[in-house]
């Protein structure tokens, strides 16, 4: 039994290719194997391009979204008898010639010939039963999504509500500090009503959090704002989400800081939600090596503070040092990464509260 390869296309989406695959290349004629994968998101953390590097060399990139035609090699089975057999079935012998059996001149009647045992030699050099089938291959399953590791109802209980509506809550910070003119102008936009669907909203509020905790250095007031967003639950929406997010690796900060490690705990496990929400075996590896890579490779605006520094523009430095202090601080969240420890996570994070409250 033999195998005749046939090609079939079919249409699949550019964010679910796998290794291995053989891809249509862009000329529309020739195809390529897929040698090893990457993805790339875009400044709000959603998947932009794929890149695949082909193993005769070069890299395809193409846009998540993009639909790529994948070429499969497909083995239709075609029965072939050994000749022996052949010659059984037509009642003819292939050993001296035509019309003979084993040579000796006189045919065989069909009804004499013996059946053949299994794996018995059998004129002609083939085997009766040692005719390969198709082969079957059976993939093996993909791993399995990363499991939801979200805090418990018990775990959330930890996180107070808020004393009032979110307008008194901002309007209380604005009572406790009357003289403070960064905290009076994002009062000032918030007291006019608190919309949690609005992306500029969520900013003003995780700003006047870390005003209160990094200049005025009132934590419990950065906290009680901070917990307006941190029990927001992930919508999907990356600019709405940075926000919580800030939020949340502020309060776990504060909350270390004082002592209550459980509370500090619950924060961090929801700054992970977004890691959880992936179902698809393959997005979800290509996300998580991409999140990890941004963990180790973490943007913390040397040069625009080196920049400042030799320009003299102080209000500058003092910009972009408190950008690379939530990056420190989003890392402190998420336990360090590979090539920052928690340690020196905690050095830096004072360097710089340091450097901006001075």
């Amino acid at each position: 039994m033999t195998e005749t390869p046939a090609r079939q296309r079919r249409e699949e989406l550019a964010g679910s290719l796998t290794t291995g695959s053989h891809i249509l290349l862009p000329d529309g004629e020739r195809t390529a194997e897929i040698r090893q994968l990457e993805l790339e998101r875009d400044d709000f953390g959603v998947p932009a391009l794929v890149l695949a590097s082909l193993t005769g060399g070069g890299t395809l990139r193409i846009a998540a979204g993009s639909t790529v035609t994948l070429v499969e090699e497909t083995h239709d089975a075609v029965t072939r008898l050994p000749r022996a057999a052949a010659a059984a079935a037509d009642g003819t012998g292939t050993g001296g010639g035509a019309g003979t059996a084993g040579g000796t001149g006189t045919t065989a009647p069909a009804g004499d010939a013996a059946p053949a045992e299994p794996g018995q030699e059998q004129p002609g050099g083939g085997r009766a039963a040692d005719v390969p089938g198709p082969a079957v291959v059976v993939p093996p399953l993909p791993p399995a999504p990363p499991a939801a590791t979200g805090p418990s109802d018990e775990e959330l209980s930890l996180i107070p509500a808020p004393d009032g509506t979110p307008e008194s809550v901002v309007e209380a910070a604005a009572e406790a500090h009357p003289d403070a003119v960064g905290v009076l102008l994002l009062t000032d936009r918030l007291s006019k009503g608190v919309n949690f669907k609005s992306g500029s909203c969520l900013k003003d509020l995780t700003d006047l959090a870390h005003e209160l905790f990094v200049t005025l250095k009132d934590a419990e007031g950065a906290l009680s704002i901070a917990d307006l967003l941190t029990v927001l639950p992930y919508d999907g929406n990356p600019g709405r989400w940075a926000s919580v997010e800030a939020s949340l690796a502020l309060a776990s900060y504060i909350c270390r800081q004082d002592g209550q490690d459980e509370r500090a705990a619950v924060y961090e496990k929801l700054i992970r939600t977004p890691e959880n929400q992936e179902t698809d075996p393959f997005k979800a590896r290509m996300a998580a090596k991409v999140r990890q890579r941004s963990l180790n490779e973490p943007n913390l605006y040397d040069k625009e503070i080196f920049r400042s520094i030799d320009n003299s523009n102080h209000d500058a430095e003092r910009e972009w040092r408190l950008l690379r202090l939530e990056s420190l601080l989003f890392l402190r969240a998420h336990g360090g990464s590979e090539t920052i420890g928690m340690s020196e996570l905690e050095r830096r994070i004072g360097n710089e509260l340091e450097a901006v409250r001075s």
